[in-house]
């Protein structure tokens, strides 16, 4: 076995990442609402060793505009924590992770129901933090609109601060420029320190608050050399915040159709695009590049040149990059962009898909992985019984967890205590 090993997150999402996936017919439509269903795949994800199971999360029917095939497969669902409290009394010791907003709540409530779900679970609870980039989700708060990207990440740099300074016990209260907190929280320190944190921000002041407070990362690549620059950067930076190259786990999307042979895999893929209509991909696609009008423009034309965004900054980047450098039309960058949302995909045999993983994992380009199947629970148990034993054959994964926390399984250090609870 080598020492270093591929950390891999199994990432939930109802009936399946593939924005048709609702449309299989192997799904359980109304997975989103199946406590059940979340059981399953948890347990399997168990079985199969990942380090940890993740939820997103967002407070509004992002996509309503493309009809119900979003609302099925992407909108309708239960609120994460309250689902991950669920799912820490049906498992032992794979992490649960939670996206939670600093637009859209207070570092008070959040630090006390993250913690919380720590104590529940034995130390097995991360908080991914978002600062939330849909103006649907602004309209639900009282909002005008959607904040700038610069003063969400402001308001997120204190609410981590006061956050990590209430888990790991500090006493005094804090008076800034967002927040104001007196007391301590009414819990004794977490199990493993203190709750992971996690983030997915790539913009340069995303990367930024990662390097400061970030404990894993993660992030969406479609190139090796994408990821590696990413990986590079981001660990680079931790120096200036008195942190070491491993005290960030940085885990790339991907987006696995495996199957025993290559041909049965690429059938498998096509199938899932062919339940793709244009309207649904191109809707999908102009929601994530914050574009209302992109049907005005010929479908089999190429992308139009686009302001910058005030959303996801970095996902709008990394669209835009991939349509000029593959010459991709509307239509084929929607159908593409629509089967994992912009991540990395892998279509092929187990061997195949560790090969693909192997060389990124040890070209320096990630930590390990957070699996996004294209439809559950087929995809997730292909995964499972497929290529863990493949990478566990090769030493790159564990047959057997560390410990009994998500910082156990991931090697991460408990954090110092810096003061008293």
């Amino acid at each position: 076995m080598t020492a270093r090993q591929i950390k891999l997150g199994a990432f939930l999402w109802a009936t399946g990442h593939h924005i048709a996936a609702w449309r299989h017919p192997k799904v359980h439509v109304t997975a989103g609402i199946d406590i059940d269903h979340y059981i399953q795949l948890a347990r399997t994800a168990e079985a199969a060793k990942f380090d940890m199971i993740f939820c997103e999360d967002a407070a509004g029917l992002r996509e309503a505009n493309i009809g119900i095939a979003s609302q099925t497969s992407r909108s309708i669902g239960f609120e994460p924590i309250s689902l991950l409290s669920a799912l820490a009394v049906q498992t032992s010791r794979i992490g649960l992770v939670s996206t939670a907003s600093t637009s859209y709540n207070e570092p008070y409530g959040l630090a006390r129901t993250f913690l919380s779900l720590d104590h529940l679970s034995g130390g097995r609870a991360g908080w991914n933090l978002v600062t939330s980039a849909s103006p649907v989700e602004a309209a639900n708060f009282g909002s005008t609109g959607l904040k700038p990207h610069a003063d969400r990440y402001e308001r997120a740099r204190e609410f981590a601060e006061v956050v990590t300074g209430l888990w790991h016990g500090k006493a005094s209260g804090h008076d800034g420029q967002s927040f104001s907190v007196r007391d301590p929280l009414d819990l004794p320190r977490s199990p493993q320190g203190a709750p992971v944190m996690v983030q997915a921000g790539a913009s340069d002041v995303g990367r930024d608050l990662a390097a400061r407070t970030a404990d894993v990362v993660f992030t969406a690549a479609q190139t090796f050399e994408e990821a590696k620059a990413f990986y590079d950067d981001l660990k680079g930076r931790l120096a200036a915040y008195g942190r070491e190259p491993d005290d960030i786990k940085i885990m790339p999307g991907v987006a696995p159709v495996v199957a025993e042979t290559e041909a049965e895999a690429r059938e498998k893929y096509e199938e899932l695009q062919a339940l793709i209509p244009d309207d649904v991909g191109v809707a999908l696609l102009s929601s994530y590049l914050s574009i209302s009008d992109l049907w005005r423009y010929p479908i089999d034309g190429p992308l139009p040149d686009l302001p910058e965004s005030e959303g996801m900054k970095s996902r709008q980047a990394l669209v835009i990059e991939q349509s000029r450098r593959d010459n991709l039309s509307i239509r084929q960058l929607a159908r593409h962009f629509a089967g994992a949302r912009g991540h990395w995909r892998i279509v092929g045999t187990a061997a195949q898909i560790a090969d693909e993983l192997q060389a990124r994992f040890e070209g320096g380009a990630a930590d390990g992985f957070n699996v996004m199947p294209s439809y559950f629970p087929g995809e997730l148990d292909a995964f499972a019984t497929l290529v863990v034993p493949e990478l566990q054959r090769r030493g790159l994964f564990r047959k057997e967890y560390e410990g009994r926390t998500l910082r156990d399984q991931l090697g991460l250090k408990q954090p110092v205590n810096c003061g008293a609870a």
